[in-house]
């Protein structure tokens, strides 16, 4: 890892994270940090964590009793770990590992909440960066979205939450495969950039070994006249606030 290309980003409340041109984060992870609603007693694992952004959201505002934070990047977990050493955090742990081998890395069926920020392209699908790290973080080439559901299931307590983002036109694939594994949909919410636009992102949630029942909840939009919607100035809160 280059020390010289790692950049400090604010969260606020005296929180940061550290970042580089390859391993960064977006408004899908800040989104999808807000939707799973974290409370102070869950223990999480989030798939595919990155920089670690949505943990360390999560920590930052006081919840969460444990973390762990799996990545198949040796740059990225690295990052996380750093991070984690610099705030002082104890009950986060980084897995450097491919999530189909967490066998004996990380406990099974006793997890409250899953979060994962996926790969939004099939394998062969769309354009495909030449970069390594930007293609596994865009395609399904170190996993398949199958594996995430698979594994993301298995990780959860019965009850246990399940929540991802993606892409609007993977969802048919990604209801059926969780109820496949036993994460049923329970919860669903569609984000657009601004209205009268088709939707750009989806959020869903769901639950291990729950009854059927999917509530769709109102849509969010980014911008409202031209301006972040009151809405999403609420969930980027500190980390916004950090910048005025």
């Amino acid at each position: 890892m280059e020390q010289n290309l790692i950049k400090r980003e604010p969260l606020g409340g005296g929180f940061h994270i550290n970042v580089t041109p390859r391993h960064t984060f977006g408004t899908d992870a800040v989104l999808l940090k807000a939707f799973a609603r974290a409370k102070k007693n869950d223990r999480l694992v989030d798939l595919g964590t990155g920089c670690g952004i949505i943990p360390f959201l999560m920590l930052r505002d006081g919840l969460l009793s444990r973390a762990v934070g799996v990545d198949i990047s040796t740059e990225a977990s690295e990052l996380a770990i750093k991070t984690a050493n610099e705030l002082g955090i104890e009950n986060l742990s980084i897995i450097n590992r491919d999530l189909n081998d967490l066998k004996g890395a990380v406990e099974f069926g006793c997890h409250t909440l899953v979060t994962c920020n996926p790969p939004y392209k099939a394998a062969g699908a769309g354009i495909t960066n030449p970069d390594k790290a930007d293609r596994i973080a865009r395609h399904e080439i170190a996993c398949t979205l199958e594996d995430i559901i698979s594994v993301g299931s298995k990780l959860l307590q019965t009850g246990g939450r399940f929540c991802l983002c993606h892409r609007p036109e993977r969802l048919a694939e990604l209801m059926s495969l969780m109820v496949k594994y036993k994460a049923e949909p329970k919860r669903l919410r569609l984000v657009f950039q601004r209205a009268g636009e088709e939707p750009w992102l989806i959020l869903i949630e769901g639950r291990r070994c729950s009854n059927t029942g999917l509530r769709i909840e109102p849509s969010l939009y980014i911008e409202e006249n031209g301006e972040l919607s009151a809405e999403m100035i609420e969930i980027y809160g500190k980390y916004k606030e950090a910048y005025l």
